[in-house]
């Protein structure tokens, strides 16, 4: 393999803070020190730049800083720096792990709202830092599956099972293969998620138009007397998913991010729904128009999904 170092210095009568805080940056990066301050992260773009910004930043700070690839290093094989990340990563897993214990614990003395709200509160908490610590766990620690089952159970206890209360008729998806539809312009959160269902699920090519009117032709969805609407305390994008039958784990997790977008109720507690909510308002400041909404939309749905979909193949 091939692996990238960052050796640094800084002045001796520099104050702590510089230090204090490149350390917290180089553990943010998942660099592990392999002696004093030398530090390795694999070869990949991303660890590259991230190097180079840091040895800017100690540069700055009257500090010198040395960024080198390295293709060997003598007396230390490959696998056993791989094992040096896997170990680092499975401590910082392993702290998410005993919160998430006593937090599970919590979860069958529930008796209020409130209490529930606070338990969600402290789960997207756990859910973010298992997120910082995933996107930097470069040769997949065992762990981090493992606790992300957990995350996901104490997740699926806090959330009542909507679709077993209210009652949404099911339909074959080869009765609306080769349907129109229409929807309302400028489409947001949850009619963006349902073109790309539509488009993902039941017709690539599907003829999707914007307008306040629905042609005799057409199929109505997340509009005044649609086909397809909120249902309940379901969103579109959730009623469609049952009513087509489409029971996919990656889909779920969706559709628990279109929903706390779109009702805001604070059913659902997923770190991703910040971002994206931040993304789609960008693009509206932008003034896109429907059909590149339409398109940035579909991008951002298959990248979700096709994120969450891995993650529960690897969990199963």
């Amino acid at each position: 393999m091939s692996w990238i170092v960052f050796s640094y210095s800084l002045p001796s009568k520099s104050s702590s803070s510089p230090r204090v805080t490149l350390w917290r940056r180089l553990r943010r990066l998942g660099a592990i020190s392999l002696k004093g301050s030398i530090y390795v992260l694999p070869s990949r773009d991303e660890c590259i730049e991230s190097f180079q910004w840091l040895a800017q930043e100690v540069q700055q700070a009257k500090g010198e800083a040395l960024v080198m690839r390295v293709e060997q290093f003598e007396g230390l094989a490959d696998q056993e720096i791989i094992e040096l990340f896997s170990k680092t990563r499975s401590e910082e897993y392993q702290e998410i792990e005993a919160q998430a214990i006593e937090l599970e614990k919590s979860v069958n003395a529930i008796a209020s709202v409130e209490a529930r709200s606070s338990l969600l509160e402290t789960l997207e908490k756990l859910r973010k830092q298992h997120t910082e610590i995933s996107r930097v766990d470069f040769f997949d620690c065992p762990d981090g599956i493992r606790v992300m089952t957990q995350l996901n159970r104490i997740a699926q206890a806090l959330s009542p099972n909507l679709s077993s209360a209210i009652a949404v008729p099911r339909t074959a998806v080869d009765e609306y293969r080769d349907k129109r539809w229409v929807t309302r312009p400028r489409p947001y959160i949850d009619r963006l998620a349902c073109i790309w269902l539509i488009r993902r699920f039941i017709n690539p090519n599907a003829e999707i138009r914007y307008s306040h009117k629905v042609a005799p032709d057409e199929v109505a969805f997340e509009m005044k007397d649609a086909t397809f609407g909120h249902c309940g305390n379901l969103c579109t994008f959730e009623v469609m998913t049952i009513a087509f039958d489409l029971n996919d784990p990656g889909l779920q997790v969706v559709g628990e991010i279109v929903h706390e977008i779109d009702l805001r109720d604070g059913l659902y507690a997923r770190p991703e729904t910040t971002g994206v909510d931040a993304v789609l308002q960008g693009w509206l400041l932008g003034n896109l128009s429907d059909a590149e909404l339409e398109l940035c939309g579909i991008k951002l749905f298959e990248g979700l999904y096709t994120v969450f979909s891995k993650q529960y193949r690897e969990s199963a």
